[in-house]
């Protein structure tokens, strides 16, 4: 057994025995890096320099400011106002809050870019209000959890963010930004349409809408926070500022939302706001250190080289192997969180798939629509557990009446997998893109 396979089977085997322990991801990571670090005889420092690397980029400066601005959406009263302004336009019809769940998704999500934001603020509302309403509760919690993964396609998405980093800086942000409007859209418009055909066939309640004389004051007050997409979709597409920039206009811009607008959030209420911002980057930062250095060990062991080989030496076909991809990727988001993934993976399979002719802006909407999926699925998924927490549903009863839920996500997944305009041409018209 030669030194380089030892070492490769404490990194993979070691991490994934580690997992099974239920040893959080990023301890996970960094105790089975440090492991395969001992084996090759590779000093620690190296690590840690990495993993330094991994936190120390300019561009991720844009997360905390992504962070904090949807804390104060949520703390703000933001996504009542949200729910307001979807209710307005579809609330009046038959099964009208189904279609309100997941409109207000879409609005939400793109202004918070974290599907469990979306859960957390919308569905403390949305899923009692469909309970109560007649809706099955464990479709009230699946569609508020799979219409939430919206929030981490329709900008402004930090997981957008870490994947350009991942795929080495050739990817801009704002391009990437641009391409997953229309995918995230896509799946809510596949969402509406489930719900329509369910709404005959189960005889949803018929929606009650906005009270009369109400819907100038919904309207502009759902407008107002709507502003934030302006901002960094506008901003951003015609390179007026960078991503970084962006966000952190953006996050003013709701800042002066709560506490001067709306008067939501009181200035003694600015330390929990900030205090829970940090929780959530900690936990984002932390992934994203201790995947790098796990990264830099597969690189140096040379395994992301073998797992291409490997791959291509299936099939050279880009459909076949699109598909091949989409299955591992599906079925690793199962077992970790996002970010982690996205910074593993991509160094791995972005040369498998450019070398068969796929945009590289194009492949990062694939994986992150993928591992989308992967928060609402059993057994790590972190937004179907917020989900079910407060819809007070058991996860393996809810996660299998979702089948149908699970079943609109995959087929607009392969939509967006095989037609790449989907992504990309947003990004082709407006911002000038040749990829």
């Amino acid at each position: 057994m030669t030194t380089s396979f030892l070492a490769g089977l404490v990194l993979i085997g070691g991490f994934i025995l580690l997992m099974l322990f239920k040893i959080p991801v990023s301890f996970a990571m960094l105790m089975a890096t440090l492991g395969s670090a001992m084996v090759t005889g590779t000093n620690f420092s190296v690590i840690v320099r990495q993993m330094v690397d991994g936190a120390n980029n300019f561009s991720l400066l844009s997360i905390p400011f992504f962070i904090v601005m949807g804390e104060f959406m949520s703390a703000g009263g933001i996504s009542e106002k949200i729910v307001n302004l979807a209710n307005l336009a579809v609330g009046r019809f038959r099964g009208g809050l189904a279609y309100v769940n997941v409109l207000d998704s879409m609005f939400f999500g793109g202004i918070s870019g974290s599907a469990v934001a979306d859960v957390s603020s919308l569905g403390t509302m949305v899923i009692p209000m469909m309970v109560k309403q007649g809706y099955d509760e464990d479709f009230a919690v699946g569609l508020t959890v799979t219409t939430a993964c919206q929030g981490v396609l329709i900008p402004p998405s930090h997981n957008m963010v870490i994947y350009a980093l991942a795929a080495g800086g050739g990817v801009s942000i704002g391009t990437l930004f641009m391409a997953g409007m229309l995918p995230g859209m896509a799946l809510g418009l596949g969402m509406i349409i489930m719900c329509l055909l369910m709404a005959k066939r189960y005889n949803f309640p018929k929606g009650t809408g906005v009270a009369k004389g109400e819907g100038k004051r919904v309207l502009m007050e759902g407008i107002l926070p709507m502003m934030t997409l302006v901002i960094i979709m506008v901003g951003t597409g015609a390179g007026v500022f960078t991503a970084t920039e962006a966000s952190a206009i953006a996050c003013v811009y709701t800042m002066i939302l709560s506490l001067i607008v709306f008067r939501s959030v009181k200035i003694s209420e600015i330390g929990q706001v900030i205090k829970n911002s940090l929780k959530t980057l900690a936990i984002v930062m932390t992934l994203l250190a201790t995947a790098k250095g796990f990264a830099y060990m597969m690189t140096e062991l040379r395994i992301p080289g073998a797992i291409s080989n490997a791959l291509l030496s299936v099939t050279d076909n880009k459909y076949v192997l699109l598909l091949i991809i989409n299955v591992l990727l599906l079925a690793l988001g199962c077992f970790m969180d996002m970010a982690p993934l996205i910074t593993i993976m991509t160094p791995i399979l972005l040369p498998v798939v450019t070398s068969v002719g796929v945009d590289p802006v194009h492949f990062g909407v694939i994986m992150i629509f993928n591992l989308a999926v992967g928060l609402c699925t059993p057994p790590v998924g972190s937004a179907l557990f917020v989900g079910c927490a407060i819809g007070k549903t058991p996860i393996e009863r809810t996660a299998k009446n979702m089948l149908p839920l699970y079943a609109v996500m995959v087929i607009v997944l392969l939509l967006v997998t095989y037609i790449p305009d989907i992504a990309l041409i947003l990004p082709k018209l407006l911002m000038g893109y040749g990829g």
